[in-house]
């Protein structure tokens, strides 16, 4: 993306006619979690073997002045398609919307997405029923995020936003021009981890990865910071012998990171670590011990619900027995009366 060149659309200066599909306020930066590629790609991989592409709408925020959008998450809409005419489920999309806002409330509808590059007269008209009044993001553009799914090839992700063309009301309805707007994938460390681990996997015959403990990952973690720092003073070291050449960018970004990071001494590092670790350990004990004693209380308890019940049993026999004694022994004696 950075090679790329990007056209942004701005307010004009001069009173123009504002239609269904025009906008006030272009996005600047287009910002893309890894779930919504991921449930692209799985909506991907289960579509029809005749079938080129799916389509889907996407949801996330977007900023007070709509220079921002994050896309957070998206669905899947049905569509058909063919060589003369396209399809969009309108009650489905409606339908979805309306149940995502009740589970997501912060969540708005950003725009839709396609697994294919190609723009075309159909992708035109979706983008038009996008950015439409009341269903849709007007007076905000709607962003139509295009995701390369062809196997073998590397994953492109493409955002753009549409200007209305047309010299009459009837060609601007299934027509636009699609203009591309940068974007960026961004993920926390959480989804940083789930991907490294799912990326293991490939390198693998049976494509399958253990979970990593606590150590391990901290160890892995340890490994890749110092391979990284050998990097940069690889690079350092070159650029001062004039091996490679500087970068102005690249110098004020190291600046910057090593500007962000506390001055502590090695000691004080080494001794905070150890102590981490052993109140770690002692928490790990304290659970241990819970759980030893919970596990204890519920045998003693059972233990003692058994040996009652059996008790109960036996003196309910050994009662019974003296009542059966007693009527046999006024039996004996009602026949000896008799006698």
């Amino acid at each position: 993306m950075g090679s790329s060149s990007y056209l942004h659309l701005a307010r004009p200066l001069a009173p123009a006619q504002i239609s269904a599909s025009t906008s006030t306020t272009a996005p600047c930066s287009v910002t893309i979690q890894p779930q919504a590629l991921f449930s692209i790609l799985d909506h991907a991989s289960r579509r029809p073997a005749d079938q080129e592409r799916v389509i889907g709408t996407l949801l996330g925020t977007r900023s007070e002045d709509g220079t921002e959008v994050e896309i957070k998450n998206c669905y899947a809409v049905p569509h058909t398609e063919t060589a003369e005419q396209v399809e969009v489920d309108m009650d489905y999309q409606k339908s979805m919307l309306q149940l995502h806002a009740r589970a997501a409330p912060k969540e708005v509808l950003v725009g839709w997405y396609a697994t294919s590059d190609e723009l075309n007269t159909f992708s035109a008209l979706i983008q038009n029923f996008y950015s439409q009044q009341g269903e849709g993001t007007w007076p905000h553009p709607a962003v139509h995020l295009t995701v390369s799914t062809i196997a073998g090839q590397d994953i492109a992700a493409n955002t753009y936003i549409s200007a209305p063309i047309g010299v009459t009301p009837e060609r601007a309805a299934d027509s636009c021009l699609f203009i591309p707007v940068p974007n960026e994938i961004k993920y926390g460390d959480a989804e940083k981890s789930g991907l490294e681990l799912i990326a293991g996997a490939r390198d693998r015959e049976d494509r399958g990865q253990l979970l990593q403990t606590d150590i391990e990952t901290l160890e892995r973690s340890i490994e890749q910071v110092l391979e990284m720092l050998e990097r940069v003073s690889n690079y350092v070291s070159n650029v001062l012998d004039e091996e490679a050449e500087p970068s102005s960018a690249l110098g004020q970004f190291l600046m910057n990171t090593l500007a962000l990071a506390p001055k502590v001494e090695p000691e004080q590092v080494e001794r905070d670590f150890n102590n981490h670790i052993q109140d770690v350990l002692l928490v790990s004990y304290l659970a241990n011990t819970i759980r030893t004693q919970i596990d204890l209380s519920n045998r003693l308890a059972t233990a003692a619900l058994t040996m009652g019940g059996e008790g109960k049993e036996g003196g309910e026999q050994k009662g019974g027995d003296r009542k059966r004694e007693q009527r046999s022994g006024a039996g004996q004696r009602g026949q000896r009366a008799e006698q």
